[in-house]
């Protein structure tokens, strides 16, 4: 953490991030690593490969929608 030149009050703290020099707002903490973990683990599981839909026997959507053959 560094301190912003002369013409900013001598209370501003920046942090340098891969995005560039970043402001830090006072009685504001940054995120941890922790916190940002603890956020991934309480979202819901997501499938990793697109499901394949389910078109067989009472799911098949498209075989409800024919005629009757009779």
């Amino acid at each position: 953490m560094t301190q912003i030149p002369a013409l900013a009050p001598a209370n501003i703290v920046t942090e340098r991030t891969e995005a560039g020099e970043q402001l830090l707002a006072p009685f504001v903490t940054p995120v941890s690593v922790r916190q940002r973990l603890d956020h991934l683990m309480a979202q819901p599981l997501l499938p990793r490969k697109p499901q394949k839909p389910l078109d067989i026997g009472l799911f098949d959507e498209i075989a409800r929608n024919q005629l009757s053959l009779f």
